[in-house]
């Protein structure tokens, strides 16, 4: 596997500890500060560097995703099979740390009631969406992103489209891969969580005040949230918005939300 991008690369071999084999190898054409520092913690890590020309890097990204062939110098090349991503967390074990007596030891900090959130996508298939929308909840403290196996891009590890586009923060945000979104969705509310959906038409996003634990759903731009998954919704919210098209793209309006849940003083 190739991986471009100075974040992602940068993330990788962060991830990496020195001693553990990874099958990771870096080839750099003429070193900038930028490479230079990666090429550092690269060599603290443990990691191969080898010098080449841009030729030679052009030759490696020449079958990625046209958005994924700016290499800038550096490219990182991942040998042998790809091992499940460190923040992939099962969702049953997830939920059984954050419902009941155990919720309530975990989610003290300093003696105030932690803010949990978590995010659901629902058929949000562009991987630029997803890695967008983890990127903001990494920014604004989400605790948990939930995808389904299926109609989603939800290759966390494998996708690099994914990982450059959340500048890295695909490495570290905890995200479950379910099987059924209502049912997890079922699981959460039980764990006393307060679920809103975005949708059009919704409650003004500004003047809701959400709960300490609360979980987002983000539907496709296309056909939006799913039937059964909105019945599951406590309140369907909506963003204020003036402008002369009838919607924000799904990853814009996950940010939005985000900093409004965020920036609640409960």
């Amino acid at each position: 596997m190739i991986i471009t991008g100075f974040h992602s690369i940068e993330e990788k071999v962060r991830s990496q500890k020195k001693g553990t084999p990874s099958g990771f190898k870096i080839f750099f054409s003429k070193p900038g500060p930028r490479v230079k520092k990666i090429l550092a913690a690269a060599k603290e890590a443990g990691i191969t560097c080898e010098q080449t020309d841009d030729s030679t890097l052009d030759s490696l990204v020449a079958d990625l995703d046209e958005t994924l062939r700016d290499h800038r110098g550096i490219v990182m090349e991942i040998r042998g099979g790809q091992k499940k991503a460190a923040n992939i967390v099962d969702f049953d074990s997830w939920i059984k740390t954050h419902s009941g007596e155990s919720a309530k030891e975990g989610e003290m900090a300093g003696g105030e009631s932690k803010r949990v959130t978590v995010v659901i996508l629902d058929c949000v298939t562009d991987p630029h969406n997803v890695g967008a929308i983890i990127r903001s909840c990494d920014q604004f403290g989400a605790s948990l992103v939930v995808l389904p196996e299926h109609n989603s891009a939800s290759d966390i590890a494998g996708n690099e489209v994914i990982g450059r586009t959340s500048a890295g923060a695909s490495a570290y945000v905890p995200v479950a891969i379910v099987n059924n979104l209502v049912r997890a969705t079922e699981q959460l509310k039980q764990a006393g969580f307060w679920v809103y959906g975005a949708d059009a038409g919704g409650q003004n996003c500004r003047k809701i005040d959400f709960p300490l634990k609360s979980v987002l759903i983000m539907g496709s731009e296309g056909t939006g949230i799913s039937t059964l998954l909105e019945k599951q919704c406590d309140t369907i919210v909506s963003i204020p918005t003036c402008g002369k098209i009838d919607s924000l793209n799904v990853s814009v309006a996950a940010g939005v939300l985000l900093y409004e849940i965020s920036s609640r003083q409960n």
